[in-house]
Protein backbone atom coordinates (compact mmCIF):
# COMPACT_ATOMS: atom_id res chain seq x y z
CA UNK A 1 0.00 0.00 0.00
CA UNK A 2 1.44 3.44 -0.95
CA UNK A 3 1.44 6.87 1.50
CA UNK A 4 -1.48 8.48 0.04
CA UNK A 5 -2.09 12.39 -0.86
CA UNK A 6 -4.73 12.63 2.16
CA UNK A 7 -2.71 11.32 4.81
CA UNK A 8 -0.03 12.74 3.47
CA UNK A 9 -2.11 16.24 3.94
CA UNK A 10 -3.60 15.20 7.07
CA UNK A 11 0.10 14.90 8.32
CA UNK A 12 0.78 18.16 7.25
CA UNK A 13 -2.19 19.24 8.93
CA UNK A 14 -1.19 17.89 12.30
CA UNK A 15 2.48 18.91 12.12
CA UNK A 16 1.10 22.67 11.22
CA UNK A 17 -1.31 22.87 14.10
CA UNK A 18 0.70 20.89 16.53
CA UNK A 19 -2.99 19.51 18.10
CA UNK A 20 -4.53 16.51 16.36
CA UNK A 21 -8.30 18.58 17.11
CA UNK A 22 -6.97 21.83 15.39
CA UNK A 23 -6.24 19.46 12.39
CA UNK A 24 -9.19 17.64 12.09
CA UNK A 25 -10.91 20.81 12.59
CA UNK A 26 -9.06 22.37 9.75
CA UNK A 27 -9.50 19.27 8.01
CA UNK A 28 -13.09 19.36 8.34
CA UNK A 29 -13.01 16.28 9.62
CA UNK A 30 -13.61 14.77 13.17
CA UNK A 31 -10.78 13.71 15.11
CA UNK A 32 -10.95 10.08 14.90
CA UNK A 33 -11.13 10.10 11.62
CA UNK A 34 -8.46 12.06 11.28
CA UNK A 35 -6.15 10.27 14.34
CA UNK A 36 -7.34 7.01 12.44
CA UNK A 37 -5.69 8.03 8.78
CA UNK A 38 -2.40 8.67 11.42
CA UNK A 39 -1.97 5.80 13.12
CA UNK A 40 -2.27 4.11 9.76
CA UNK A 41 0.31 6.36 8.09
CA UNK A 42 2.37 5.55 10.90
CA UNK A 43 1.81 1.98 10.52
CA UNK A 44 2.78 1.77 7.00
CA UNK A 45 6.20 3.89 7.44
CA UNK A 46 6.82 1.57 10.48
CA UNK A 47 7.40 4.58 13.12
CA UNK A 48 5.94 7.30 14.66
CA UNK A 49 5.59 10.72 13.00
CA UNK A 50 4.30 12.53 16.13
CA UNK A 51 5.36 12.22 19.63
CA UNK A 52 1.92 12.77 21.78
CA UNK A 53 2.66 15.02 24.45
CA UNK A 54 0.52 16.58 27.49
CA UNK A 55 0.95 19.97 25.82
CA UNK A 56 0.30 18.63 22.27
CA UNK A 57 2.21 16.84 19.84
CA UNK A 58 5.55 17.21 18.49
CA UNK A 59 7.43 15.71 15.21
CA UNK A 60 9.77 12.61 15.59
CA UNK A 61 13.19 13.12 14.03
CA UNK A 62 11.35 10.97 10.96
CA UNK A 63 8.62 13.00 11.01
CA UNK A 64 10.32 16.16 10.44
CA UNK A 65 11.99 14.34 7.13
CA UNK A 66 8.53 12.98 6.28
CA UNK A 67 6.82 16.59 6.04
CA UNK A 68 8.87 18.13 4.72
CA UNK A 69 9.10 15.36 1.73
CA UNK A 70 5.11 15.21 2.18
CA UNK A 71 5.04 19.41 1.68
CA UNK A 72 6.70 19.16 -1.98
CA UNK A 73 4.20 16.63 -2.92
CA UNK A 74 1.31 17.99 -1.90
CA UNK A 75 2.14 21.50 -3.51
CA UNK A 76 3.15 19.97 -7.02
CA UNK A 77 -0.14 18.36 -6.19
CA UNK A 78 -1.86 21.43 -5.85
CA UNK A 79 -0.29 22.90 -8.36
CA UNK A 80 -1.06 20.40 -10.94
CA UNK A 81 -5.09 20.47 -9.70
CA UNK A 82 -4.82 24.52 -10.20
CA UNK A 83 -3.68 24.09 -13.81
CA UNK A 84 -6.14 21.78 -14.20
CA UNK A 85 -9.30 23.67 -12.91
CA UNK A 86 -7.55 27.06 -13.89
CA UNK A 87 -8.90 27.30 -17.22
CA UNK A 88 -11.93 28.79 -16.14
CA UNK A 89 -10.56 31.54 -13.42
CA UNK A 90 -12.99 29.45 -10.68
CA UNK A 91 -12.26 26.45 -8.73
CA UNK A 92 -14.78 23.66 -9.29
CA UNK A 93 -13.93 22.39 -5.30
CA UNK A 94 -15.00 24.55 -3.03
CA UNK A 95 -12.82 27.33 -1.62
CA UNK A 96 -10.93 26.64 1.09
CA UNK A 97 -11.05 29.99 3.56
CA UNK A 98 -9.21 30.80 6.71
CA UNK A 99 -9.89 32.89 9.42
CA UNK A 100 -7.84 34.24 12.62
CA UNK A 101 -9.75 33.27 15.71
CA UNK A 102 -10.16 37.54 16.27
CA UNK A 103 -11.79 37.73 13.17
CA UNK A 104 -14.08 34.62 12.19
CA UNK A 105 -16.49 35.22 14.81
CA UNK A 106 -17.41 38.78 14.14
CA UNK A 107 -16.81 39.00 10.44
CA UNK A 108 -18.48 35.26 9.51
CA UNK A 109 -21.80 36.12 9.85
CA UNK A 110 -21.79 39.01 8.01
CA UNK A 111 -19.33 38.30 5.37
CA UNK A 112 -19.78 34.38 4.79
CA UNK A 113 -24.11 35.10 3.25
CA UNK A 114 -22.61 38.03 1.36
CA UNK A 115 -20.02 35.89 -0.06
CA UNK A 116 -22.19 33.27 -1.10
CA UNK A 117 -24.94 35.49 -3.02
CA UNK A 118 -22.37 37.95 -4.20
CA UNK A 119 -20.20 34.80 -6.04
CA UNK A 120 -23.02 32.74 -6.89
CA UNK A 121 -22.04 29.21 -7.67
CA UNK A 122 -18.55 29.11 -5.22
CA UNK A 123 -18.60 27.29 -2.20
CA UNK A 124 -16.24 27.92 1.01
CA UNK A 125 -14.71 25.46 2.82
CA UNK A 126 -14.06 27.79 6.56
CA UNK A 127 -11.57 27.17 9.15
CA UNK A 128 -9.98 29.19 11.85
CA UNK A 129 -6.50 29.54 12.85
CA UNK A 130 -3.91 31.70 14.17
CA UNK A 131 -1.66 33.51 11.59
CA UNK A 132 1.37 31.38 11.75
CA UNK A 133 -0.99 28.09 10.37
CA UNK A 134 -2.52 30.17 7.87
CA UNK A 135 0.22 31.43 6.27
CA UNK A 136 2.18 27.94 6.68
CA UNK A 137 -1.42 26.54 4.75
CA UNK A 138 -1.03 28.62 2.26
CA UNK A 139 2.72 28.25 1.51
CA UNK A 140 1.88 24.33 1.67
CA UNK A 141 -1.41 25.00 -0.57
CA UNK A 142 -3.85 23.46 2.74
CA UNK A 143 -5.57 26.83 2.12
CA UNK A 144 -6.48 28.91 -0.84
CA UNK A 145 -7.27 32.68 0.86
CA UNK A 146 -6.80 33.81 4.28
CA UNK A 147 -8.31 36.40 6.45
CA UNK A 148 -5.72 37.73 8.58
CA UNK A 149 -4.88 41.37 10.89
CA UNK A 150 -0.93 41.53 10.18
CA UNK A 151 1.17 41.72 7.48
CA UNK A 152 2.22 38.54 6.15
CA UNK A 153 5.92 37.37 5.90
CA UNK A 154 8.28 37.96 3.33
CA UNK A 155 9.75 35.16 2.89
CA UNK A 156 8.91 31.88 1.32
CA UNK A 157 6.60 31.78 -1.39
CA UNK A 158 5.36 35.22 -2.86
CA UNK A 159 1.48 36.00 -1.18
CA UNK A 160 -0.62 38.69 -2.29
CA UNK A 161 -1.84 40.72 0.66
CA UNK A 162 -5.17 42.74 -0.89
CA UNK A 163 -6.09 45.41 2.63
CA UNK A 164 -10.20 45.22 3.38
CA UNK A 165 -10.49 48.01 5.93
CA UNK A 166 -8.52 49.09 9.24
CA UNK A 167 -10.23 47.76 12.58
CA UNK A 168 -9.48 50.12 15.61
CA UNK A 169 -8.98 49.06 18.78
CA UNK A 170 -11.11 50.50 22.15
CA UNK A 171 -10.64 50.24 25.72
CA UNK A 172 -12.90 47.79 27.61
CA UNK A 173 -12.95 47.97 31.44
CA UNK A 174 -16.02 46.91 33.87
CA UNK A 175 -18.32 49.88 34.16
CA UNK A 176 -17.89 50.68 37.63
CA UNK A 177 -14.05 51.39 36.82
CA UNK A 178 -14.59 55.04 36.33
CA UNK A 179 -12.28 55.71 33.63
CA UNK A 180 -12.41 58.85 32.06
CA UNK A 181 -12.06 59.10 27.84
CA UNK A 182 -10.51 59.29 25.62
CA UNK A 183 -7.88 57.24 27.22
CA UNK A 184 -4.02 57.46 26.68
CA UNK A 185 -2.52 54.18 26.47
CA UNK A 186 0.85 54.95 28.36
CA UNK A 187 -1.96 55.64 31.31
CA UNK A 188 -3.04 51.96 31.53
CA UNK A 189 -1.41 50.22 34.56
CA UNK A 190 0.66 47.02 32.51
CA UNK A 191 -0.46 44.56 35.55
CA UNK A 192 -4.16 45.22 34.88
CA UNK A 193 -3.85 44.97 30.94
CA UNK A 194 -5.47 40.84 29.92
CA UNK A 195 -3.99 39.27 27.24
CA UNK A 196 -4.37 36.66 24.98
CA UNK A 197 -2.40 33.45 25.05
CA UNK A 198 1.17 33.24 23.04
CA UNK A 199 0.70 33.04 19.06
CA UNK A 200 -2.39 35.19 18.99
CA UNK A 201 -1.23 38.49 16.22
CA UNK A 202 -3.79 40.53 18.32
CA UNK A 203 -1.66 39.80 21.43
CA UNK A 204 1.16 40.57 19.87
CA UNK A 205 -0.47 44.14 18.98
CA UNK A 206 -1.97 44.89 22.08
CA UNK A 207 1.59 44.22 23.73
CA UNK A 208 3.19 46.63 21.21
CA UNK A 209 0.62 48.89 21.23
CA UNK A 210 0.41 49.29 25.23
CA UNK A 211 4.40 49.00 25.07
CA UNK A 212 4.98 46.26 27.60
CA UNK A 213 8.26 45.35 26.47
CA UNK A 214 8.68 41.59 24.61
CA UNK A 215 8.39 39.49 26.96
CA UNK A 216 5.45 40.42 29.62
CA UNK A 217 4.81 38.69 33.07
CA UNK A 218 1.43 37.19 32.81
CA UNK A 219 -0.08 34.53 35.21
CA UNK A 220 -3.51 34.47 32.81
CA UNK A 221 -3.37 34.38 28.90
CA UNK A 222 -7.24 33.52 27.49
CA UNK A 223 -7.44 31.61 24.78
CA UNK A 224 -10.48 33.91 23.66
CA UNK A 225 -11.80 37.54 23.77
CA UNK A 226 -14.75 36.20 25.55
CA UNK A 227 -12.90 34.67 28.07
CA UNK A 228 -10.91 37.98 28.49
CA UNK A 229 -14.33 40.29 29.08
CA UNK A 230 -15.67 37.91 31.14
CA UNK A 231 -12.63 38.72 33.48
CA UNK A 232 -13.08 41.96 32.60
CA UNK A 233 -16.44 42.58 33.56
CA UNK A 234 -15.88 41.05 36.69
CA UNK A 235 -13.56 44.00 37.54
CA UNK A 236 -9.98 41.71 37.49
CA UNK A 237 -8.55 43.78 34.60
CA UNK A 238 -9.02 46.22 31.67
CA UNK A 239 -8.24 44.85 27.92
CA UNK A 240 -8.43 46.21 24.17
CA UNK A 241 -10.35 44.96 22.07
CA UNK A 242 -10.66 45.30 18.05
CA UNK A 243 -13.67 47.54 17.08
CA UNK A 244 -14.93 44.45 15.13
CA UNK A 245 -16.09 42.86 18.23
CA UNK A 246 -18.42 45.26 19.93
CA UNK A 247 -21.65 44.03 18.64
CA UNK A 248 -20.73 40.39 20.38
CA UNK A 249 -18.17 41.15 23.09
CA UNK A 250 -20.04 44.71 24.69
CA UNK A 251 -23.59 43.51 25.45
CA UNK A 252 -22.93 42.75 28.86
CA UNK A 253 -23.87 46.17 31.25
CA UNK A 254 -21.20 45.23 33.07
CA UNK A 255 -18.70 46.25 30.65
CA UNK A 256 -17.66 49.96 29.71
CA UNK A 257 -16.12 50.26 26.08
CA UNK A 258 -13.88 53.65 25.86
CA UNK A 259 -12.12 55.41 22.93
CA UNK A 260 -8.65 55.88 23.15
CA UNK A 261 -6.49 58.94 22.65
CA UNK A 262 -4.79 60.06 19.52
CA UNK A 263 -3.17 58.32 17.62
CA UNK A 264 -4.51 55.34 19.73
CA UNK A 265 -4.01 51.83 18.18
CA UNK A 266 -5.59 49.31 15.24
CA UNK A 267 -4.93 46.93 12.81
CA UNK A 268 -5.23 46.31 8.86
CA UNK A 269 -7.36 43.93 7.96
CA UNK A 270 -6.22 41.86 4.88
CA UNK A 271 -7.21 38.99 2.60
CA UNK A 272 -3.92 36.96 1.61
CA UNK A 273 -3.30 34.26 -1.20
CA UNK A 274 -0.44 32.71 -3.08
CA UNK A 275 0.61 34.79 -6.40
CA UNK A 276 1.16 31.50 -8.33
CA UNK A 277 -2.77 31.00 -8.43
CA UNK A 278 -5.37 30.31 -11.27
CA UNK A 279 -7.81 32.14 -9.00
CA UNK A 280 -6.41 35.31 -8.04
CA UNK A 281 -9.83 37.13 -9.98
CA UNK A 282 -11.61 34.88 -7.47
CA UNK A 283 -10.23 36.48 -4.62
CA UNK A 284 -9.98 39.86 -5.54
CA UNK A 285 -14.03 39.51 -5.80
CA UNK A 286 -13.54 38.06 -2.57
CA UNK A 287 -12.12 40.97 -1.28
CA UNK A 288 -14.40 43.64 -2.66
CA UNK A 289 -17.27 41.89 -1.28
CA UNK A 290 -15.84 41.85 2.16
CA UNK A 291 -15.10 45.48 1.62
CA UNK A 292 -18.73 46.04 0.64
CA UNK A 293 -19.63 44.31 3.92
CA UNK A 294 -17.37 45.72 6.85
CA UNK A 295 -19.53 46.11 9.92
CA UNK A 296 -19.73 49.73 11.45
CA UNK A 297 -18.65 48.61 14.47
Amino acid sequence: MAVSLKQMQYALAVARNGHFGRAAEACAISQPALSQQILALEDLCGTPLFDRLRSGIRLTPFGREFVAMAQEVVKRAEALDAFVLGHSGRPDRPIRFGLIPTVAPYLLPDIFPALTSGLPGLDFTISESRTEALIAGLIDGSLDVALIGTAPPDSGPTLVSRPLFEDPFVLATSSSDGTKEPVSLASLAPERILLLDEGHCFRDQTIAACRLGNDPARTFAATSLSTIVEFVANGQGVTLLPRIALRKEANDPRIAIHDLLSPGAGRLLSLVWREATPFGSTFEAMAEVIRATRPNG
